[in-house]
């Protein structure tokens, strides 16, 4: 069954043109040019991908992307932004509401169709998956990669797709310094140019989720002038507290 993408989009022309492409590509398309008619869909139809313009005539595209992260049953909901605000503020903001990826318009459909083929990739593949959970820090951090299941301190977390990817590529091989170079290409499968710096913006949602104190980060660290690193090491024994349930 072929991956649903929802456009929205209150430009008609370009609602269409991303539909064709992305039909022709492989996807089944939904669209719309309403934020309220876009939350609407999301929670109905639970696409695979959102690909959410920001200037919408009703709902702004940033509540819509609110509203889909922080409802039941969407939250896992990949979202690219379509904008025409190519400045780097908003590009940041929108990041740290949750978009897994960031266009500025004009764009050139082929990129965006390219663009969600690797989001959506991005684990898919099962293959290198630990067959359990792996605890990390004296169970402070379980981390399920075959369920994709987070414990955080205990209690269980939701991930976006590009918080997950950071997260997995850290706790792959804790310790190691990660520059936010290979970050990107970890979580994007690809890379463009102004990307790197927005990498602190995932970081930065993902610690709100994973630390108990997030301004004083204890499992992801910053290393000045390098990168990020899983600064616990993978416990030897999965049976830690906070073990992720069997559901």
């Amino acid at each position: 069954m072929p991956a649903c993408v929802l456009v929205v989009e209150d430009e008609k022309k370009i609602r269409e043109l991303l539909r064709s492409y992305l039909e022709h590509a492989g996807f089944a398309v939904l669209t719309t040019g309403s934020g309220a008619e876009a939350i609407r869909l999301a929670r109905q139809a639970r696409p695979a991908l959102v690909l959410l313009d920001l200037r919408l005539p009703d709902v702004p595209g940033e509540e819509v992307a609110r509203e889909i992260r922080e409802t039941p049953g969407t939250t896992d909901v990949r979202i690219m932004m379509l904008t025409a605000k190519a400045e780097s503020g908003d590009r940041i903001r929108g990041l740290e509401l949750g978009a897994d990826d960031y266009v500025t318009k004009p764009f050139s459909p082929r990129e965006v169709v390219l663009r969600a083929q690797a989001i959506l990739r991005r684990g898919r593949d099962g293959g290198d998956a630990q067959p359990g959970p792996s605890s990390y820090g004296g169970g402070r951090l379980v981390v399920d990669e075959a369920r994709r299941s987070v414990v955080a301190h205990g209690r269980h977390v939701d991930l976006t797709a590009t918080e997950w990817g950071l997260l997995t590529a850290l706790t792959g091989t804790p310790g190691r310094v990660f520059s936010r170079y290979e970050l990107v290409n970890r979580v994007r499968g690809y890379e463009f140019d102004g990307y790197e710096r927005t990498i602190d913006s995932h970081v930065k949602n993902l610690r709100h989720k994973i630390e108990e104190e997030p301004r004083r980060p204890r499992l992801v660290e910053t290393v000045v002038g390098a990168g990020y690193r899983l600064a616990v090491t993978r416990d030897l024994t999965s049976s830690a507290p906070g073990r992720a349930e069997q559901g």
